[in-house]
């Protein structure tokens, strides 16, 4: 993996994703003391970031392969990700979801012809379930988060803000499975000089800040956080990136995450999920530390359900 591999990845999903906006609110940066950009893929296509990571895994796999279809499983953005960047590559798609996953992001699977296969909420039952449906239609598995493809598709986000903004001090991201922050550490490694990577935790599902202190993969016990799209632990394959080029990991308490959330929605007028939520959470936490600095912060989604909102 060098520079080029993220080019390239970068060159291969320009014509299937968008090239998203970057906010900003002087009231935040008056709040926080910082100059504090916001690269929104809460207005990606399909509504996240994942859109990238989909679009560059399925790009990359042989005539053949796509023929027979891909295979994942995600509790909602990956889900819809790979749906929609199959249905334009004419690729069948079958998503394996949780039975408890939000009906909002059901929806948007189906609206793009992915073909829903429902399991127990439990990463187990989950990879049992997509293993099965791998081994029956002969299926390409995509890792939402674990899987190099994908982490470089994901990094094209982080390439897009620092070409856009290159006097970043630091990028923060949310920590779930691992993959955009991972990818986002490699694109500030070959494309900026010198800006760190954060992320961003919910101290409820703090796997990736546990993992960084003991140096293996940590998994959660519970998963009672209102970011549902952080209930998921790193895998090998963003692991030794995330040990390599991480700066280290804020954790934040729920009442927080929802403040935070609560705040981009009142004083930016634009949706974001409360994952979504969780790096600015951490800046919010921590003003002195970022105080007077160049603080880009990627919104990774938007896909709410607006009936059932945590403020």
């Amino acid at each position: 993996m060098n520079k080029q591999t993220l080019i390239e990845a970068h060159t291969r999903i320009k014509p299937f994703i968008h090239k998203t906006p970057v906010l900003s609110s002087r009231l935040i940066n008056e709040m926080v003391g910082a100059n504090i950009v916001f690269k929104c893929e809460n207005f990606q296509k399909m509504g996240a970031f994942k859109m990238r990571g989909a679009a560059n895994a399925i790009l990359s796999l042989t005539k053949e392969q796509r023929q027979r279809g891909v295979v994942t499983h995600s509790s909602g953005n990956f889900a819809q990700a790979v749906s929609l960047a199959a249905q334009k590559l004419n690729v069948k798609a079958y998503i394996v979801m949780p039975k408890n996953a939000p009906q909002v992001k059901k929806n948007g699977v189906e609206t793009y012809q992915g073909e829903i296969i429902e399991c127990e909420s439990t990463p187990q039952a989950r990879e049992a379930t997509a293993n099965k449906i791998k081994e029956e239609k002969g299926a390409s598995f995509l890792h939402p988060s674990n899987q190099d493809e994908v982490i470089y598709g994901n990094a094209t986000a982080a390439i897009e803000f620092l070409d856009d903004y290159p006097k970043l001090d630091v990028i923060l991201t949310p920590v779930g499975g691992g993959g955009l922050i991972a990818g986002t550490a490699l694109a500030a490694h070959y494309f900026s000089n010198n800006c760190k990577v954060i992320g961003g935790e919910p101290m409820e599902a703090d796997d990736a800040y546990r993992s960084l202190i003991s140096g293996k993969i940590e998994t959660n016990k519970s998963f009672h956080t209102v970011a549902d799209g952080l209930r998921t632990h790193l895998g090998d394959r963003n692991f030794p990136i995330i040990q390599k080029h991480v700066e280290k990991i804020i954790r934040v308490e729920e009442h927080e995450i929802i403040n935070a959330m609560q705040l981009i929605w009142e004083r930016m007028k634009i949706i974001i999920e409360p994952s979504c939520a969780v790096p600015f959470a951490a800046v919010l936490k921590n003003k002195e530390e970022f105080k007077n600095k160049n603080v880009g912060i990627i919104l990774s989604g938007g896909n709410v359900d607006v009936k059932n909102l945590p403020f």
